[in-house]
């Protein structure tokens, strides 16, 4: 047996540090303790010393190879490179390079490092080996001392016993000792390693980096010995012993490190067994030309029988590896160690299919599908997809695809998008390698991602379900043999739409056609821009003789969806994939992608604005259809050469004023408004076509109006005729569709509707008339600097603004919620626009003529606000909200949102008073969820325009919310609804406290509010026999939830300032009524600031405890608090006891001392069971 001499390795200065390490190579007893090094004899020492010159000696070279590389490096290496040479004093001395230093070289120096490393092996193997052995403890991160010590037999039970990983307080290390035969492997480091930042988990591009390159040395390690030294049957069984050992300990740097290691050595292993397969393979083949060569062939039989066995051990390294590392370590509690062990797995199976492609191995990836992180489910279907790409490995995966096809088409729910994604990928690799491995009802349930919120995954859907339709066309192409080219392709195209309207209509899971657009878009854009067979299909006429037309030819719910893919496609083209309510979209285009567009924009322009006049006289009776169709115009390009063709564009225009004609549905007339405005931009070649076409049918409009206006006004009363109101309703739906994008003052529609607000109204027209009338408003403030030439028209710019609010502020209190609401919009649009508007112009001509809401209409606004908007299901019953459908409920949130919106924007603007935003912040928390976001923004927007008024309007919103919630409970003794209990109060100013986050920026802002709430509580305020404390004294609890964001220097200045308002008042902290005071103090001062300034104070710091604790911090609404029931929640009802609390007639008392040291006292109960029922209600006063 070989024996070896008992070496110790020295590692010192290690990873985590930036700076080189130096190596020294000792000798140690043989029998060393576990947790410290022993001194050893001189000739130990001179053995050592002789092993470290052969190290410097075989890395001169490698040094003299990476010279230029670790110049190029040094600075992103931040100095890891070793030195070979240098001088110390006057002469000059060699440094080793370590192999762990080595790795910061580059590649090509790690091969020269490894070639000299496997010659020094070659000589004296148990030196380089410890080399070796340190690299990996290095790679770790480990600061600590690696020992060998020999071992005699594998049998010794001394020896077995020893084999332990402990850790030795006293010292401060710890160690791990294991059996690498014939040595004993003994590892020593502190005990804090474990929460250093190894080398694999450094955050940065150092982490990334490190993994590369030390993957990159194992890989060429074994690529470099896998001729020699990898089969001497002591290298490689000692590398195995030694990952395996550490990637079984409990420190995770070690665990993670030798995984990573041993997986990694697994698959270069793999490599070499594949080489060996080729050799064998290709000594077969030579074996057969020289049959006729008996010696020859007898050498290369033995050659065979040689590298047969060099396999069988390179497999026997890999099983032992799978057993001692992949078994323990692919289920670890680290999730990084399971990603390895699955990445790698998935690279055996397609490396090496014949041993590790089987149920055996395939299982594991199967059951880590079901991994709770998702990195690790990640790398399984990454493992799988390689796996189903390969047509060849598809029978060895039956058996998997049949036990966890289910669990796969789950995962397309996975939480995480990249699992999900990925997974419907693979879904679709396993479709189109064999349709059968899928149920119809697998598709049916994949196909529904087309619809999903995230367009990655549904435009992957949208793969699989082209592809379905391919294949369905496919399937009945065999009777279209006998046609052209040409008439192949467009009853194919027919075919693919048809099996696409189909699918629309079973499906039933959406009613927007864009998505399924969008999410066919990148796989099936042949189909969806081929607008020629688009619009022939849409002309194609039913009644056509030609039974392959019968056969492919669409009802009229199947064109009426067929419209809505066309506009969606041109929409696609025009615009991108860029689409509301759907996220994962690419923002920025490329130039190639840009000129794509532009391409598409022209294609399209120039079929469709010829074919469209056709398309909308055949569905003119349709107004739905006909909505449809009249958005496309506004995705026209004006560089189509096409489009300079002006009598084309006058049949346009002249269709869609025949479809205006006919029609007054709203969403025509916006779409008409729309494509108009895009046709008559100016400097375009249809503007002067189309600019005329569309002055012409507006005053054909108002000149209906006028007749129609002069017939109903009559003996100064609207005619009560229900056709004349509906012909009025109709031509002012269109004119207030137009000037929602066009500017038409120029017929002073004012002038002809402002007398109907004087008159009695049904409430359609006087809404139609409202939102006119705004419009109009809206043009002349945002046209005012071209418009406005004189005085005069100054005035009756003013007159027009006034006469209107007053008229909307009459409208608030009508009977219709919709007149209401529309008044209200009004309103508060055509102010914010002037108070835009104002800033834009001269002040001197026009500052008279600025117009200011009265006190009057500013009320009005606010308690529509309170009526309308802060209303839900907190004040409305449980019953009601079920019957709402959750369609409407949205609408409506929807519609509270916008009116909360509006108002918020006049205070933003500076309409109203920042006070009026009082009320608004008052219901912040209550409303968090639904306009949490709204108010939040105001608050920030107030704050930017004045920090300090802000500041006081939420003093203003805390101590309404206080003198409302005691003013009820004072007049009832039942909980109001409509009243905040004391602790949402207080939950309300600690999210407002923690919008102060810059306590420097608003430190005049807290102290305000400090200020104010200390005056708000003790001025005006006389102590009597009867009012010991002041009635707002409960309030400082709330205040407290400010005292974080004060500096110290004004916690000491609101103390003093506290100090001289209580001084003239008898206040013991014994009693339970001042406990809010004792409570606020102690948020303001440290316990021994407190007493110190309590020495000079008045008499009440007398009776004060020293050891008083701060007030728990109160929890919202719902939960409950440990130890205190929150203040002022107690005067609205029943509410749960604390079983810490110190008094039941008294919920503001706060504990002078802890409970486990509190004492009774006369007036209070002391509570230590803290098993008692917390269920029990109590009624508390206030």
């Amino acid at each position: 047996m070989h024996r070896c001499k008992p070496v110790q390795r020295s590692e010192e200065d290690m990873i985590p540090e930036p700076t080189a390490s130096k190596t020294s190579v000792q000798t140690s007893d043989p029998n060393p303790e576990p947790t410290s090094s022993r001194a050893v004899n001189h000739s130990e020492e001179e053995s050592g010393n002789e092993n470290q010159r052969k190290s410097v000696r075989r890395r001169k070279k490698a040094h003299k190879v990476s010279e230029d590389v670790k110049s190029k490096r040094a600075e992103s290496s931040r100095g890891r490179c070793g030195r070979a040479g240098g001088r110390q004093g006057n002469r000059e001395q060699a440094e080793a390079v370590t192999l762990f230093e080595v790795i910061t070289m580059g590649r090509n120096a790690i091969k020269t490092v490894i070639d000299d490393w496997i010659e020094a092996y070659v000589e004296d193997r148990d030196s380089s080996l410890l080399d070796l052995i340190s690299f990996f403890i290095q790679c770790s991160g480990c600061k600590g001392v690696v020992t060998a010590e020999v071992c005699q037999s594998r049998e010794d039970r001394d020896v077995l016993s020893k084999m332990v990983e402990e850790l030795d307080e006293g010292s401060g290390v710890q160690y791990k000792r294991f059996l690498a035969f014939p040595w004993i492997l003994t590892v020593t480091w502190p005990m804090d390693s474990d929460t250093a930042e190894y080398p694999l988990v450094q955050a940065g591009p150092y982490g990334r980096w490190f993994h590369s390159e030390f993957c990159d040395f194992l890989s060429i390690l074994v690529a470099q010995c896998q001729h020699n030294i990898i089969f001497d049957s002591y290298l490689m069984n000692t590398i195995i012993v030694l990952l395996s050992e550490l990637s079984n300990s409990f420190i995770r740097a070690f665990r993670h490190t030798c995984t990573l290691a041993a997986v990694k050595l697994l698959s270069s292993l793999i490599g070499v067994s594949l080489g060996l397969s080729v050799a064998i393979e290709n000594r077969q083949k030579l074996s057969k030309v020289q049959k006729t060569k008996t010696v020859r062939q007898k050498s290369v039989q033995q050659l065979e029988r040689l590298v047969d066995e060099k396999r069988a051990e390179v497999e026997s390294m890999m099983n032992v590896i799978i057993k001692a590392v992949f078994l323990k370590r692919y289920r670890d509690v680290l999730p990084e160690i399971r990603s390895i062990c699955m990445e790698e797995l998935g690279l055996w199976m397609k490396l090496y299919s014949s041993l590790f492609l089987n149920d055996s191995y395939l299982k594991y990836i199967g059951w880590m599908m079901s991994d709770k992180v998702p990195d690790v489910r990640l790398k399984c279907v990454f493992g799988l997809q390689v796996l189903y790409k390969d047509p060849l490995l598809l029978p060895k995966m039956d058996l998997f695809t049949s036990r966890f096809k289910e669990r796969l088409i789950s995962m397309t729910l996975d939480k995480d998008n990249d699992v999900a994604l990925q997974t419907m990928k693979l879904l679709v690799l396993i479709s189109k390698m064999s349709e059968d491995l899928l149920a119809p009802e697998d598709y049916k349930q994949l196909l529904q991602f087309v619809y999903s919120s995230q367009r990655p995954l549904a435009a992957s859907a949208g793969e699989l379900l082209y592809s379905r339709l391919q294949s369905a066309v496919a399937q009945g192409s065999d009777a279209q043999q006998d046609t052209n080219e040409e008439e192949r392709h467009r009853l194919q195209s027919f075919a693919k739409l048809k099996a696409l309207l189909h699918f629309f209509q079973e499906s039933e899971l959406h009613q927007h056609v864009v998505f399924l657009v969008d999410s066919l878009w990148d796989c099936g854009a042949s189909l969806l821009k081929d607008w020629p067979t688009l619009t022939s299909a849409l002309l194609l006429d039913s009644s056509s003789n030609t039974s392959k037309e019968i056969n492919h030819g669409f009802t009229e719910a199947e064109q009426a969806l067929l419209v809505e893919i066309l506009v969606a496609s041109v929409r696609q083209a025009a615009e991108g994939p860029v689409l509301a309510g759907r996220t994962g979209a690419k923002r920025v285009m490329s130039a190639k992608e840009k000129k794509m567009q532009n391409e598409d924009c022209l294609k399209l322009t120039s079929h469709l604005h010829l074919v469209l006049p056709t398309l909308l006289s055949k569905f003119s009776g349709c107004s739905d259809v006909v909505a449809s169709l009249m958005r496309i115009p506004q995705y026209f390009s004006p560089e189509c050469p096409e489009a300079e063709n002006s009598q084309v564009m006058s049949s346009l225009v002249s269709a869609m004023a025949a479809v205006l004609d006919l029609h007054s549905d709203q969403m025509l007339l916006e779409a008409a408004s729309r494509s108009y405005f895009h046709l008559c931009v100016d400097e375009t070649t249809w503007c002067s076509t189309a600019r005329p076409a569309r002055d012409a049918l507006v005053q054909n409009w108002v000149d209906r109006l006028k007749a129609l206006l002069k017939d109903a006004l009559q003996d100064g009363r609207v005619s009560s005729n229900e056709e004349i109101q509906r012909d009025i309703l109709t031509t002012m739906r269109k004119l207030r569709a137009f000037h929602n994008c066009h500017n038409l003052l120029q017929w002073r529609v004012f002038d002809l509707l402002s007398p109907l607000l004087s008159e009695e109204l049904p409430p359609e027209v006087l809404i139609e008339l409202l939102q006119c009338l705004c419009y109009v408003i809206l043009w002349s403030l945002n046209t005012s600097d071209k418009n406005l030439t004189c005085r005069e028209d100054a005035v009756d710019q003013r007159l027009q603004l006034r006469f209107f609010c007053e008229k909307s502020h009459h409208c608030l209190s009508h009977r219709e919620l919709g007149v209401r609401q529309q008044a209200f919009v009004g309103v508060c649009d055509v102010l914010t626009a002037h108070s835009y508007q104002r800033q834009l112009w001269d002040s001197l001509p026009f500052c008279p003529l600025i117009y200011s809401l009265s006190p009057k209409l500013q009320r009005a606004l606010l308690t529509f606000t309170c009526e309308h908007v802060f209303v839900g299901p907190n004040n409305n019953s449980q019953s009601r909200v079920d019957q709402i459908a959750e369609e409407q409920r949205l609408e409506d949130l929807h519609r509270r949102r916008n009116l909360l919106a509006a108002y918020c924007k006049l205070i933003v603007h500076g309409v109203l008073e920042m006070s009026m935003a009082a009320e608004v912040f008052t219901q912040y928390v209550k409303y968090y969820n639904d306009f949490g976001d709204i108010i939040k923004e105001t608050l920030y927007r107030t704050r930017q325009m004045d920090k300090m008024e802000s500041a006081r309007t939420l003093v203003l919103c805390l101590q309404q919310l206080f003198v409302q919630l005691k003013h009820k409970q004072e007049r009832s003794s039942r909980p109001q609804e409509a009243v905040q209990t004391f602790t949402s109060i207080k939950e309300l100013a600690r999210r407002y406290a923690l919008t102060f986050s810059d306590l420097v920026k608003f430190r005049e802002c807290v102290v305000l509010i400090h200020r104010s709430g200390i005056e708000f509580v003790f001025q005006d305020f006389s102590q009597t026999a009867d009012m010991t404390a002041p009635p707002y004294v409960s309030y400082l609890t709330i205040l407290s939830e400010f005292s974080s964001k004060l500096l110290k220097p004004d916690k000491k200045t609101m103390f003093s300032y506290l100090q001289r308002l209580t001084a003239n008042h008898i206040t013991d902290m014994r009693e339970e009524c001042w406990q809010p005071l004792a409570y606020y103090r102690s948020s303001l001062l440290a316990a021994a600031e407190e007493e110190d300034a309590a020495s000079n104070g008045s008499s009440d710091r007398k009776g004060c405890s020293t050891n008083r604790v701060p007030f728990t911090r109160q929890k919202p609404e719902g939960h409950r608090a440990p130890c205190l029931q929150s203040r002022l929640e107690s005067k609205v009802g029943k509410v749960p006891r604390r079983s810490t609390s110190p008094s039941v007639d008294n919920a503001f008392a706060v504990p002078l001392e802890p409970p486990s040291k509190r004492r009774s006292t006369e007036g209070s109960e002391l509570c230590t069971n803290n098993d008692e029922s917390e269920d029990a209600n109590v009624d508390i006063e206030f």
